[in-house]
C-alpha cells in the first residue's frame, strides 16, 4: 500500500479536522519493543490514543490528531520499530476523546 492509500480521511468520529481511526497492527510486533516505540512517535508527533497487545498476535491502537500528524504516524505503524516486520494493518473509522497516548493493558 502507497502513501496515498494511506492517507488519514476524516471520519464520523473526527471534529473540527481531527481524526479518529483504530488500527489492527499484524506481522512480528510483539516482542519487539512496538508498543513503547509507537508510543514515543505518537507523543512526538502529537497524535493521542493508545496502544495494547492483543491475546491473538496483533497490536491494536485508536489513533488521534490533525490528519497531517495522523498520517505521519501511520508511515511509521506500517515500518514499526527495527526488530518488527509489519504485514498488515488495517484501519477503522473510531471514537473518542485522547488528551494523551496511553499504553493499555492487554486484551
Amino acid at each position: 500500500m502507497n502513501v496515498a492509500e494511506r492517507r488519514a480521511e476524516p471520519t464520523e468520529g473526527s471534529t473540527l479536522g481531527i481524526v479518529t481511526q483504530r488500527l489492527s497492527i499484524r506481522g512480528r510486533v510483539q516482542g519487539v519493543g512496538y508498543r513503547d516505540a509507537m508510543r514515543s512517535e505518537a507523543r512526538r508527533l502529537g497524535v493521542t490514543g493508545w496502544v495494547r497487545n492483543r491475546h491473538d498476535g496483533s497490536v491494536e491502537a485508536v489513533v488521534q490528531g490533525p490528519p497531517e500528524a495522523v498520517d505521519a504516524l501511520m508511515n511509521w505503524v506500517h515500518r514499526g520499530p527495527p526488530l518488527a516486520m509489519v504485514l498488515r494493518v488495517d484501519v477503522s473509522p473510531a471514537d473518542g476523546v485522547f488528551s494523551q497516548f496511553d499504553r493499555a493493558p492487554t486484551v
